[in-house]
C-alpha cells in the first residue's frame, strides 16, 4: 500500500521556495555568481556574549538531559522581565510565558491546539506562510483580509463580513509585516483589532518577531502595552531576528494565560522544547547588552537606504519599510504580464540573483516581489545592477531592436 498524504496536506499551495532554491542550486551549478537574497536569515553573526553562555552552557552535563517541556524557569522569568523593560507590560513567567522551538513553530502548533475542523481564522493577505498554511494543516477555514497598498498594507476590520466575524475563532496580525515591512504607525489600529476580538469573542495571534528591527526612529509596540489585552491576545516573538540565532530555533509566546497552557499542553505531546544549553544561551541574549540589537538596526537601516536607491535607479520604484528587513515592490512595468513566479525564476538562471516571488507569500502578493536585506551593500548594489539589465531585456522596445538587426 502506497503511503498517501492527509487532505490538509494536499490541501496546501505548492511551497514555491522549494523551487526557488532548486533553481539556485542548478544556477549555482551553472558557474553562476548567486547573490541571495530571497530567505530572511539573518547573514550577521550572533553575538560574542550570547556564543560564549552557549559555549558554557554545553559544557554542563546537567544541560545534555531533557529540559522542562515549558522551558526552564530562568528563561521564563527573562522573557518577562525583558517585556516588562522594552513594552512596560507585566507577565507572570509562570502562566503567560512560554519558550518555543521558533515562533513558526508555535503559530502553527497554538492554530492545531485551538482548531476545529472547518472554524474560521481571518489571515492576513500577502503574509507569512505559516499564518495561512497553520490555519489549513490544522483543519481550519482561512478567510483572508486584503491587506493593500493603498492603506498601508493593514486590513480594514469594518469591512469583514459579520457573518464571517461571527464565525471567526481566531484573527492573525503581524507588525512590523513580513513580507511588506508595513508598520503600525498608530496604535489605534491595535485597539480596534482587540474591540473585534471581543466584540466576536476570537482570539488574536499578534505575530511581532520583527519589533527590535526598526529603522528612522520608529519604535514598533506591542499588543500586550494595551490594557486588557492579555483578555485577548498572545503574542509571538523570535530570537531569529533580533539576535541573529535563527538556527538557534527559539522564540516564545507571552500573553493570553489560557491559550498559552493550551500551547503548551499540545506542545508536551509533540516535543521535549529547546536544549537546555540554547535556552541559557538565550537566557544571556535578554539579560545581557543591547549593542548587538542596536548594530544590527544600523546595518539593517544602511542596507536599506543602499538597495532601495539602487532599485530606484535601476527603474524598479520602491518604498523603504520602517521597520524589519525586507523591501517589497511591485513588479517593474516590463515584467507585469509574466507574474512573480516566471520573473524570479528567470532573475536566478539569467543574472543569478535570487528574491522572493510575491506569491509565495499568498494570492494577494502576486505582483510583488521581495528582497531580503542579509548580504552586504557592495552585493546589494551588485544585485540592483543585474536587476537593471534584467529589466532592460524585458523592455518591448529593446525586444524590436534585437528582431531588426
Amino acid at each position: 500500500m502506497k503511503p498517501t498524504p492527509s487532505k490538509k496536506l494536499t490541501s496546501l499551495p505548492p511551497y514555491l521556495f522549494v523551487r526557488i532554491n532548486a533553481l539556485k542550486a542548478k544556477a549555482k551549478a551553472e558557474g553562476l555568481d548567486i547573490i541571495d537574497l530571497g530567505q530572511g536569515s539573518p547573514d550577521l553573526p550572533t553575538a560574542p556574549h550570547i556564543v560564549e553562555a552557549l559555549r558554557l552552557a554545553a559544557g554542563d552535563a546537567q544541560t545534555h538531559r531533557y529540559p522542562p517541556s515549558d522551558g526552564l524557569p530562568e528563561l521564563r522569568e527573562a522573557i518577562a522581565s525583558w517585556y516588562r523593560r522594552r513594552f512596560d507590560a507585566a507577565l507572570d513567567p509562570n502562566t503567560e510565558v512560554l519558550p518555543l522551538i521558533g515562533s513558526k513553530e508555535g503559530i502553527a502548533h497554538l492554530l492545531m491546539a485551538l482548531l476545529e475542523p472547518g472554524q474560521g481564522v481571518l489571515v492576513p493577505s500577502p503574509c507569512y506562510p505559516v499564518h495561512y498554511n497553520g490555519v489549513l494543516l490544522a483543519g481550519g477555514k482561512a478567510n483572508i483580509m486584503p491587506l493593500k497598498e493603498e492603506r498601508g498594507f493593514l486590513p480594514d476590520l469594518k469591512a469583514v463580513p459579520s457573518a464571517v466575524a461571527r464565525r471567526t475563532k481566531v484573527l492573525i496580525l503581524n507588525y512590523p509585516n513580513n513580507p511588506t515591512g508595513a508598520v503600525v504607525e498608530d496604535i489605534a489600529f491595535l485597539k480596534e483589532a482587540l474591540d473585534f476580538s471581543k466584540k466576536y469573542g476570537c482570539l488574536l495571534i499578534y505575530d511581532n518577531a520583527y519589533s527590535e528591527l526598526s529603522f528612522d526612529g520608529y519604535v514598533a509596540p506591542s499588543i500586550l502595552q494595551l490594557p486588557g489585552a492579555k483578555e485577548r491576545a498572545i503574542e509571538f516573538h523570535s530570537f531569529s531576528k533580533t539576535f541573529s540565532m535563527a538556527g538557534w530555533r527559539v522564540g516564545f509566546a507571552v500573553g493570553n494565560a489560557e491559550a498559552v497552557g493550551h500551547l503548551a499542553k499540545f506542545k508536551g505531546f509533540l516535543d521535549y522544547g529547546i536544549p537546555a544549553f540554547i535556552q541559557k544561551a538565550a537566557v544571556a541574549a535578554l539579560n545581557g547588552p543591547e549593542d548587538c540589537v542596536r548594530e544590527a538596526r544600523r546595518v539593517y537601516q544602511g542596507r536599506r537606504d543602499v538597495l532601495v536607491s539602487a532599485l530606484r535607479e535601476a527603474g524598479w520604484p520602491v518604498n523603504p519599510p520602517k521597520a524589519a528587513m525586507y523591501v517589497w515592490g511591485r513588479l517593474p512595468d516590463a515584467a507585469r504580464k509574466m507574474g512573480s513566479l516566471e520573473f524570479c525564476e528567470r532573475l536566478i538562471m539569467e543574472k543569478g540573483v535570487v528574491i522572493s516571488p510575491g506569491s509565495g507569500f499568498g494570492p494577494l502578493g502576486e505582483g510583488y516581489a521581495r528582497f531580503s536585506l542579509v548580504a552586504p551593500e557592495e552585493r546589494l548594489r551588485e544585485a540592483a545592477s543585474r536587476i537593471k539589465s534584467f529589466i532592460a531585456s524585458l523592455s518591448p522596445s529593446k525586444g524590436r531592436a534585437l528582431a531588426r538587426s
